[in-house]
């Protein structure tokens, strides 16, 4: 049955909360400021109720000081994933030349864009539904997108010359998406989420490509679970790169950085 038209802030959050949104109070806000009329503020509070995530409810996400589309059907970027472009522009703050790999909706591309004066930013991804999503986040920074797998996506006359390559990818074990909340589960594409048997396959494919790529001190950055960590650093370092491991704590983000040396 669907939800009568919330006119008010008490009433938004009295049906999120009866659906089960634990932030009710900020969701509700989030809906009410983002809905130009009761009636979409109603729809979006039905979709939310059916267990989309918020963010694709609201057709956007909040990312490193940027708004980032998100569509339906897009993986919805982290907040925890700011911590790994907080970490690429310390490695490599003056990179003239970025690269997102499995880009989802672009928002490390963005991001990236943002804070670089005028770099050249290309993202890439297999998915076409987030190659469109991506196009609509790096058109304010004349950032390019492509589509395809891994680096065949990528145009040749980047080989040699990217300063920071970032690649989100998948890194869940196949065996534990079951276990994912709805949300993700259901909401978000499988090849963003399931990274094989050990949550590692697309780690060590980027891994491996990466020095083919890189300028010389560029760096390779992507997140990996605490679990995993030492095989990905290790992975990083069979590639041919110097590798470390970036923590935080109150984010529990595990960055590994990868340096091709000079």
């Amino acid at each position: 049955m669907p939800t009568p038209a919330p006119f008010s802030p008490s009433a938004t959050v009295s049906a999120l909360r009866a659906a089960g949104c634990v932030f009710a109070e900020d969701e509700a806000e989030l809906i009410l400021a983002t809905a130009r009329t009761p009636e979409e503020a109603a729809r979006m509070v039905d979709r939310r109720a059916a267990g989309l995530p918020l963010e694709q409810v609201l057709g956007w996400a909040g990312f490193h000081g940027l708004r980032v589309t998100v569509e339906p059907g897009v993986f919805v970027p982290r907040r925890r994933t700011e911590f790994l472009v907080d970490q690429a522009l310390a490695a490599v703050p003056d990179a003239t030349v970025v690269v997102d790999l499995c880009c989802g909706s672009g928002a490390l591309g963005a991001a990236l864009a943002a804070a670089l004066d005028e770099a050249e930013v290309h993202a890439a991804d297999v998915d076409p539904a987030a190659v469109r999503c991506a196009r609509r986040n790096l058109v304010p920074f004349d950032g390019r997108v492509h589509e395809g797998d891994l680096y065949d996506a990528l145009p040749a006359g980047l080989r040699g010359r990217v300063g920071i390559l970032t690649a989100n990818v998948p890194y869940v074990p196949t065996a534990e998406v079951a276990l994912l909340p709805a949300e993700a589960r259901d909401h978000e594409p499988l090849v963003a989420l399931d990274g094989g048997a050990d949550g590692l396959d697309v780690l060590r494919r980027v891994a491996a490509g990466a020095p083919a790529w890189l300028a010389p001190g560029g760096c390779l950055l992507t997140e990996t679970s605490e679990r995993q960590a030492p095989a990905a650093v290790q992975a990083f370092a069979d590639a041919g790169l110097t590798p470390r491991l970036a923590v935080d704590e109150d984010l529990y983000a595990h960055v590994v950085i990868g340096v091709l040396r000079r």
